[in-house]
């Protein structure tokens, strides 16, 4: 018996490494199926390996969080490839993806990407954007030359020891990402999503690999967002700053819409706040009440 993270699925063997450092090819247990549990690359496991390089897995050990696409346990952190121009930039997407992973309990990391193609006046621009979204709380990664020696750096220390993934639209730059922070995976911009099969395929390999001092997840992280499902009610919890404020709101459960006393509002209008974090705000808050409960049951 031994216990360990799974570095990589494929056709249902998972490849563990154990706490000893012995890679270990392993498949689920049987009743694992039974059971509904699914293993997933990133989870803590216990295995029976007798013969030191193959055996099964027993148990799969809670896990912090998990990502649907790509199917990773235990995620450190997220860096989301933005896109400043071409695709255009919106604070809508970036809010929303940001918003996903809090939920996920995932730590997000901003990198800005094609800022070469801005002109002197709109990386003053960014550069502001930038600092506000870093008084929020962020790490944003931003230079005037989209993948310079000092961001890549700065990547770099922020991947060592952290189970990291690199999401994005499709066109941000996430992949080009990807071949600066880890060269070896070599691969090639534009063929990715092609690569991501769309469901032909029944089987896809994930794998988590060293780089940096830490491990990346080698598949781009989800594009595309699933409308969110929760109470309108909690949406302010998942915005940091709104968080922070609504201690000083005259009412508990405040929801920062039309109630008196309202300290996010506040700070909205002194510009604490970025007018847009409360418009995305007020748009996902709207889009969550007039959601229709879904009363279908849970297939059997």
């Amino acid at each position: 018996m031994a216990e360990g993270q799974i570095r990589q699925s494929l056709s249902g063997f998972y490849d563990v490494m154990t706490d000893s450092g012995r890679l270990v090819r392993t498949r689920a247990r049987g009743n694992f199926r039974n059971r509904k549990i699914t293993p997933l690359v990133g989870d803590r496991v216990v295995i029976d390996a007798p013969n030191d390089h193959e055996g099964y897995i027993l148990e799969v050990k809670p896990r912090r969080n998990s990502l649907v696409r790509p199917p990773v346990a235990n995620v450190d952190q997220a860096i989301v490839a933005t896109a400043v121009r071409q695709p255009a930039f919106s604070t809508n997407l970036l809010d929303r993806q940001l918003l996903a992973l809090e939920i996920a309990d995932i730590e997000p990391v901003i990198y800005l990407t094609k800022t070469d193609l801005l002109t002197a006046a709109e990386q003053t621009e960014f550069a502001g954007i930038a600092a506000a979204y870093r008084k929020i709380g962020y790490q944003v990664v931003y230079t005037a030359e989209p993948f310079s020696a000092v961001a890549l750096k700065e990547v770099d220390d922020l991947l060592t020891g952290k189970v990291s993934v690199i999401m994005g639209q499709t066109g941000a730059g996430k992949s080009t990402l990807l071949n600066h922070v880890a060269p070896d995976l070599k691969l090639a911009t534009g063929e990715i999503s092609a690569a991501l099969n769309r469901g032909k395929h029944t089987t896809r390999r994930v794998q988590l690999l060293a780089v940096a001092g830490g491990l990346i997840a080698d598949t781009p992280g989800f594009s595309s967002y699933d409308t969110f499902s929760m109470d309108a009610r909690s949406l302010g919890k998942y915005f940091r700053e709104f968080r922070r404020a609504s201690v000083d709101c005259r009412f508990r459960g405040c929801v920062h819409v039309n109630e008196p006393g309202c300290a996010v509002k506040a700070l909205v209008e002194s510009g604490d706040i970025l007018q847009s974090r409360y418009d995305n705000y007020l748009q996902l808050y709207q889009t969550l009440k007039n959601q229709k409960p879904n009363y279908r049951k849970s297939e059997k």
